[in-house]
């Protein structure tokens, strides 16, 4: 996952793993839907401690249906993301190093241009579309990641540090190969998940190869409503997920 910076066969998960009914139930599809303005967090575990959170993000809903869940982060956002323990941004820590120093989180606010998520239920990953300033469109990201589950406040999720970017011309590239193949060596990905992360990659990609949505539903076009807010950071931001939406 990319600090700054597809669609499956319907009826399964990418990799074939599980039924559109349980795929679904995971990523809170039977639960009530939010409403487009309203304010969610999109958060993510800690890969090494999975009972903690390391970043969130609060988000506007721009749609919530059975079929796609989109949100938006609007330029200045106040969040949250990991560090090291002496403040150290992640990024600039050797890789080798990366995964095994004691960590902490921080508050933050996301700089830069805005960016939308598009995540469909049960898939094992979100695209997220980038834009340069003036609106500009820059490229689609394909964030590999455990299926999201959704809370009263908001939808969780865990990274599996793989990623697919796919840029205007339809051609696309695998990034963080690098910080995949360390996560493995320090125990953070085991061989059978890793294998997992690979044949979601495959899924993606053969979607991205056929040009299916969310790419060619002309989502880089879209444009935040001038009259939404830019929504706050609870004090609370990791509390635990007690109930989902009803």
């Amino acid at each position: 996952m990319t600090a700054d910076m597809v669609d499956t066969t319907e009826g399964e998960t990418a990799g074939g793993h599980t039924a559109a009914g349980a795929a679904r139930a995971a990523d809170g599809a039977a639960a009530g839907r939010w409403a487009p303005g309203d304010h969610i967090l999109w958060r993510y575990r800690d890969n090494a401690h999975p009972e903690q959170f390391h970043i969130c993000r609060p988000m506007t809903v721009v749609r919530d249906t059975q079929e796609l869940f989109a949100a938006w982060m609007a330029p200045g956002t106040p969040c949250v993301k990991p560090v090291l323990a002496d403040g150290t941004p992640v990024h600039r820590e050797p890789l080798s190093t990366r995964y095994t120093k004691p960590r902490r989180t921080v508050r933050d606010q996301w700089f830069g241009t805005g960016v939308l998520k598009l995540a469909r239920p049960g898939d094992p990953w979100s695209v997220w579309l980038f834009w340069e300033r003036g609106w500009q469109f820059k490229n689609w990201y394909v964030n590999l990641e455990e299926p999201r589950r959704r809370w009263a406040d908001g939808i969780d999720s865990e990274d599996h540090f793989l990623d697919i970017c796919v840029y205007p011309d339809r051609h696309w590239e695998w990034r963080d190969e690098d910080e995949f193949a360390q996560a493995q060596r320090d125990g953070l990905v085991t061989p059978a998940r890793a294998a997992e992360v690979r044949s979601a990659g495959r899924a993606a990609i053969a979607q991205i190869s056929a040009w299916r949505g969310p790419f060619a539903d002309g989502w880089e076009d879209w444009r935040p409503d001038p009259a939404w807010s830019v929504p706050r950071l609870p004090e609370d931001w990791d509390r635990a997920p007690e109930r989902l939406r009803s």
